[in-house]
């Protein structure tokens, strides 16, 4: 089905960089989660918390199963991936969809899962189907980006050291974890929690070096409705 052929009801879900980020021209925003998936950060970044020299470190999904069979440091992960699902007005579908081809280029292709929203959602800001039928942006692993398992420490020190055009690549992985930690008492992520303290010691042995000051927060984000597209940032890369 396509953007345009479902733009009365077109939901967006977004597990990384779009849950404080969020996409221009929403109405509605729904915590929630997908499953069949594991969040990584697998995925180079050329083109927002890196560059094509010095490649950065983003969120993807991995279907569970290939997840699987891989020899991955963190060996568990949560059976639910929690996100937010955003439902952009009907006149904007276009527009967003261009967006969205913009801020998701490097490696992401158009994927479409059930999304099952939060317990305590108010029924009324509910679709009259659920789970909700969203499109999500994943690198899989066919795609140039995608790095696969690394060694947690050497991934924290590649993005302890990237910076690209939408900022330094600490202010993304802190920025997840704040967001995932506010969107509900289930939604932490042990790989996103493991990295956060791995970087929060690096920045830590930095400072006590005095080797210059570097922020361990992320800038504050507000979440708006209905606006102009006024920015690009990296992938979701749905997320």
């Amino acid at each position: 089905m396509s953007l345009e052929a479902s733009s009365e009801q077109f939901w967006l879900f977004g597990y990384g960089s779009l849950i404080w980020k969020p996409p221009p021209h929403f109405d509605r925003r729904i915590p929630g989660f997908v499953t069949g998936y594991v969040r990584r950060f697998w995925q180079a970044s050329q083109d927002h918390r890196g560059t094509p020299e010095a490649p950065g470190r983003v969120v993807t999904l991995i279907e569970r199963s290939y997840w699987e069979q891989l020899t991955d440091h963190h060996d568990s992960a949560p059976e639910r991936v929690w996100g937010v699902a955003y439902r952009i007005i009907p006149e904007h579908v276009a527009e967003v969809k261009d967006y969205l081809d913009i801020r998701e280029i490097n490696g992401y292709t158009i994927h479409y899962t059930p999304f099952h929203p939060a317990p305590g959602v108010d029924p009324a800001t509910l679709p009259s189907q659920v789970p909700i039928r969203t499109l999500v942006y994943i690198g899989t692993p066919e795609n140039d980006q995608f790095v696969g398992p690394e060694n947690p420490q050497q991934l924290v020190d590649v993005i302890f050291r990237s910076h690209g055009p939408s900022g330094p690549n600490p202010d993304y992985l802190f920025g997840l974890e704040k967001a995932l930690d506010d969107l509900s008492p289930e939604s932490g992520d042990e790989h996103v929690t493991d990295l956060s303290n791995r970087l929060r010691e690096m920045i830590s042995a930095q400072q006590q070096e005095h080797l210059g000051p570097v922020t361990d927060s992320p800038q504050q984000h507000h979440f708006r409705r209905a606006g102009s597209v006024d920015g690009q940032e990296e992938t979701e890369k749905a997320s």
